[in-house]
Formats: C-alpha cells, structure tokens, sequence
C-alpha cells in the first residue's frame, strides 16, 4: 500500500531534492545515510514499511513532533520477523540460515528472500531496512554487551553477505569457471540485482564503521567475488543497469580492499583497490575512480610507499576536479599531505595542508559522495595529526589528535579508537608518559568491540615506547592490558606491500 502520507511531507520537492534534505538532516546529528531518490521512491510506494534506525532518528529530527505512524509507516514489531522462522532472522542458534534453491526459496545477490527466485525488495528479517536484530544478547558474537548503535547480529551480517551470493549464483545458469556454459543462456540482471548490490555496500561500511574490519574481511570478500561473477555471467537489461552495478562492484571492492587495508592485509587491498580502479576505467566513471585512487594514495602511505601516495592522491583529485565536491578534493590534497610528510618534505607538506583546509572550510555539498560521511573536522584534524606525527612534530600531533578524539561522534567507533591510540603514541613520543598510557588505555576499552590490526599495531608501537616506564603504575597498568589484548587477538596472518 503507498505511503501517502510520507509523500505528502515531500510536498513540492522532487524525490531527488526530498533526498538531499535527508541527507542534509543526518549530517546536521551525526547520522549517515546513503538516502537517494530511489529510496524515497520505495518508502512511498509502501516497500520500506518501517525505517531502520538510523532514517528513524533522521526522519524524527526533521518532522519534530510527529512519529513514524504520523509519517506512514508501520509499528516496528509489526514489521519484525516477518517471513523468518522463529530463532533464524533475530539472533536465535545464532547460525546463518541455509536456504537453496532446492528448498524453494533463493536469495538475491545480497541478502533479499522472496519465494521462487524471486529478487525484489522485501520486508522481511534479511531486507536491508531490517530493525534491531542483536536485542543485547549476550550471545551476540560481534560484542558481549551491544552498544545502542548496534543493529545487526552475526546471522543478519553473514545472511547478506555469504549464503545471498552464494545462493544467487547457486540459482544461476550451470556455469564453469564462474562463466555460463554454451548449453544455457545468460542470466538477465536488473534493478533489483543493482538494488541489493547497493544495500550491500552501505551495509559493510556500517559495520566497519561500528566494529572494524577483523570480523568482516573474509565474508566481505565472498561478497566481492559474486558479485563480480554475477556481473561477467549475466546480461544487465539496459545501460543505466549496467551503469549501477559496474560502481556498486567498484565501491564494494574499494569497501572490502578497506577491509584489507584495516587487517594489515596489505597485498590483498592493493589488489581490490586496483580491481575497482579497473572498474572505475572500463565504466567511464571518474566519481569511483576518484575513489579508488583516494584509498589507494591511504594505503600506499600505511605500506611505506609515500611517493606512490602523493602520485596517486594527485590523480585522484584530476578524476575529481569536475564533480564539484570541494569535501572530497580536500580529503584527496589531505592524502598527498599524507605522502609529503612520509617523504619528509615539510614544505609540500604545509602547503598540500593548507589547500586542504581552504576547500574544506568551503563546506558541504549535495554532489559530496556518500561515502564521505566520515570526513568531518574529526577526521581533518586526525589526518594532519598523522602528518605531523610522520614529520615528527611530536606537539603538533598530539594537539591535533586532541582535537581530533574530542570531535569525533560516538557513531564513529573506530576513527574514536584510532585517533586515540594517535594521541598515546605522539604523547609517548613526547616522553609524557602516564598521559601516554591514560590514553592508550581508554585506546583499548574503545577496541572492545573494535577489531582493526592497525590501531592493535598503533598500540604496540605506543607500548614500546613505554616500556622503560613500566614501574610507574599507570603504564605498568596500561602494558598489561596491551598484553592480553595482543594475546587475546593473536591471529597469524602474512603482512605484504
């Protein structure tokens, strides 16, 4: 049933510019979401009966005074569960429900169940508006006591991300090699496959964003590689199809090369980000390859190769120049700062930092990618406290990685661990040492449901440098928490450039 209702709060705005206002809106809390036209589009037409969350919190900031009902939509335990077996969809055995085509039913690409193959958007437990599923359980496999922000427990996260390709490509023609055989036609791909891969990619960041990359990389990348292969076996309907599922694979490997980056995997996300970089080219579409070129000037800096950083943070920003979005050109002059101060050059650096801080301060945009939520005065001041650090200006840093823990939203958990575990170590390098170990122990109590090997390694290095003030009762304190921690996480895996 169409939601009037929430229609009749667009009044005169086109779903585009209804769109714009709520993303405006979710910046103005601290929310992120990835509202498009589309969106808007679905709610009206009555196929997201109840928001998420995090629309819900948006919604109600810009209708003060009303409630979901006012605004058209059902109640949420009307909405919950619906379609899903008691126990599977809401974190009851605590298993990913295996369902194949032999039992009748299939999944779309990531995550949507219908009956019959069919792969539509839904309301049901696995539908990307899907509400709270953890309810603080402590069985919750993600943390022992869930956060508020928290709205997804581990059968949800790996329903979407494993058994829906893997369903999708059971489902496909019989294929060899990933390609379809001579005896059978190619599949025809749609709205709906282009859809799921798009709720797919906002699903990943928000739970990076929430928990970090150690538990997501290997189920992220299942994701990758069927979408990849659904994309070479099917025939998209028309070029606008073709258009949005070449950027949604570009910005899921770009999402999971993430991953990658955040696992200390190095060698793999150099590869995902080049696979998007390829994608980016072969589609004509400089928004992605503005993208992928950002993260590769981030990764080629983490990895020790600062020349490569600022050769590609300034391709980045020629790919950038005409989609007219100054928060993006300053994040990718903020990554050539990161490649000057590897190289030592102070003096580049300066300057790539203060053209930064002019198109920053020029403001928002509606053309700002989606994917910028994160960059705020936070994440500016964090960026140049790396900088800083790498040119060993120690106080600078750490007056900048102060700025950047005291600004950074809650939403954000891990960028609140990292540029605190920034701080421990400028503050350590400082010869300050009980500050030192203050902030490297609130760096640790913010890793708890946080599991990034960077930051891990940040703390070994702010660890080392306390060393020789172990019988001081706060570092003495904060090395035996850093201790378990690395024991506690002790997971082998090669780190390659």
């Amino acid at each position: 049933m169409p939601n009037t209702a929430f229609r009749r709060l667009r009044g005169t705005r086109s779903p585009a510019e209804f769109a714009a206002a709520v993303r405006r809106a979710a910046r103005a809390i601290g929310e992120q979401v990835a509202c498009d036209a589309r969106y808007i589009g679905r709610v009206e037409a009555g196929e997201i009966r109840c928001p998420n969350y995090a629309y819900e919190r948006v919604f109600l900031h810009m209708f003060p005074g009303r409630t979901l009902t006012d605004m058209g939509f059902a109640p949420r335990e009307a909405v919950r569960g619906r379609g899903a077996r008691p126990g599977e969809a809401y974190g009851g055995d605590n298993s990913a429900p295996q369902l194949t085509p032999r039992q009748g039913q299939s999944r779309s690409l990531f995550g949507h169940r219908s009956p019959s193959g069919h792969t539509g958007p839904s309301d049901t437990g696995f539908s990307s508006d899907a509400p709270d599923a953890c309810h603080n359980s402590p069985s919750c496999p993600i943390c022992s006591e869930c956060p508020e922000i928290h709205e997804e427990s581990d059968v949800l996260r790996r329903a979407f991300m494993i058994n829906g390709p893997a369903a999708a490509l059971a489902a496909m023609p019989a294929t060899t090699g990933g390609r379809p055989s001579a005896a059978r036609p190619h599949r025809r791909i749609g709205e709906s496959e282009a859809e799921s891969l798009e709720h797919a990619v906002r699903r990943i960041r928000l739970l990076d964003d929430r928990h970090g990359a150690g538990s997501l990389y290997r189920q992220a990348g299942d994701s990758l590689r069927a979408a990849y292969e659904l994309l070479d076996a099917g025939v998209p309907q028309r070029q606008s199809v073709t258009d949005r599922i070449h950027h949604g694979a570009g910005e899921l490997a770009i999402s999971v090369g993430w991953l990658a980056h955040d696992s200390d995997r190095y060698g793999d996300a150099r590869s995902h980000y080049a696979e998007a970089l390829a994608t980016a080219r072969v589609a004509a579409d400089p928004a992605l390859e503005a993208h992928a070129f950002c993260n590769t000037a981030f990764l080629a800096r983490d990895a020790g190769r600062p020349r490569e950083a600022v050769r590609a943070a300034q391709a980045g920003q020629q790919a950038a120049k005409h989609l007219g979005s100054a928060r993006l050109l300053s994040l990718l002059t903020m990554r050539e700062a990161g490649g000057w101060a590897g190289l030592g050059d102070t003096s580049a650096c300066n300057d790539a930092l203060s053209r930064a801080h002019t198109l920053f301060d020029r403001g928002i945009s509606d053309t700002d990618p989606a994917w910028m939520s994160f960059f705020g005065e936070a994440e500016l001041a964090g960026l140049e406290a790396q900088c800083r650090s790498a040119l060993h200006d120690w106080e600078r840093a750490a007056e900048n990685a102060r700025r950047a823990v005291d600004l950074q939203d809650p939403h954000f958990v891990r960028n609140k661990a990292l540029f605190t575990a920034e701080l421990a170590g400028d503050l350590a390098a400082m010869r300050r040492p009980e500050e030192a170990a203050d902030a490297g122990s609130k760096a640790l109590a913010l890793l708890g449901p946080v599991q990034s090997s960077r930051i891990s390694s940040m703390l070994d290095k702010t660890a080392e440098r306390l060393s020789p003030y172990a019988g001081e009762k706060t570092v003495g304190d904060f090395l035996a928490r850093q201790e378990k921690n690395k024991q506690d996480n002790r997971v082998p895996r090669p780190r390659t450039a």
